[in-house]
């Protein structure tokens, strides 16, 4: 427990046992807790100011973890990923196939089995039907050169200002929705169009950092935590490695 909370109840604690005792026999108002108490205050505010600072904490925090579902392009793609300024590492799973990415600066690995490579799932994302060439790169991390057309599309899944720029948006009118809690920690909610166009968790604890997101139209949830802790991105082994050359195999 934390001595935000230890706090938030002994004020709770105070606040109720002075209601009781003006009690008498009168219905007494304003003896309700006040939901934002002891918070960092967004909560006051108007839900586009509170989207601002949201996004103002996310692009200044150094790192943070994506956990969830997104739809695009009529696919679903189930992310756990670890980003930061410079790079990023983690898994991307869709229709079946798991492959893991790493950014370090500008070179960018995909690491995933021979069956990703050589058809089902990688088709249209770098498969190919060469069983000798799935089996040089099954369960290596292959470079994928920038030149390459899926650089574009697997580096934004480990690029943090792209990710959260495409995933932080709210549509239509924006409203606060009531308190909540994610993980413990308390939130504010604030809508899109009363939901349509999406819900968004944002602390009340600490900085106002976003800490769940419903995306519009059923497109996907996804949670944030660990924002601010660094963590290592590692340079894989030479023998770890495949340089496939300019482009990758493609279907």
């Amino acid at each position: 427990m934390t001595p935000i909370r230890q706090g938030r109840s002994r004020g709770a604690a105070l606040a109720s046992a002075m209601c009781a005792l003006l009690v008498t026999g009168t219905v007494l108002t304003g003896c309700a807790e006040d939901p934002n108490e002891g918070t960092n205050g967004v909560g006051r505010l108007p839900a586009q100011k509170i989207q601002g600072k949201t996004r103002a904490a996310a692009e200044s925090a150094g790192a943070v973890r994506v956990h969830g579902n997104v739809v695009s392009g009529g696919r679903t793609y189930a992310l756990d990923m670890r980003l930061k300024d410079d790079g990023g590492t983690g898994s991307v799973t869709t229709q079946g196939a798991t492959f893991e990415l790493l950014r370090i600066g500008e070179q960018l690995y995909v690491k995933a089995g021979a069956e990703f490579w050589s058809h089902g799932s990688g088709q249209g994302e770098g498969g190919t039907g060469d069983a000798a060439a799935a089996s040089k790169l099954g369960g290596k991390f292959v470079k994928v050169p920038q030149g390459d057309p899926s650089y574009k599309k697997f580096s934004g899944f480990t690029d943090k200002a792209v990710l959260l720029d495409g995933l932080l948006t709210l549509h239509g009118t924006l409203a606060t929705d009531g308190h909540d809690e994610q993980a413990g920690v308390r939130t504010i909610r604030v809508t899109g169009d009363k939901g349509s166009g999406g819900t968004l968790e944002v602390s009340l604890e600490g900085k106002p950092y976003p800490l769940r997101l419903e995306r519009a139209g059923g497109a996907g949830t996804l949670t944030f935590s660990a924002w601010g802790e660094d963590f290592s991105l590692r340079e894989p082994e030479r023998n770890e490695t495949v340089d496939y050359g300019k482009q990758l195999p493609t279907s």
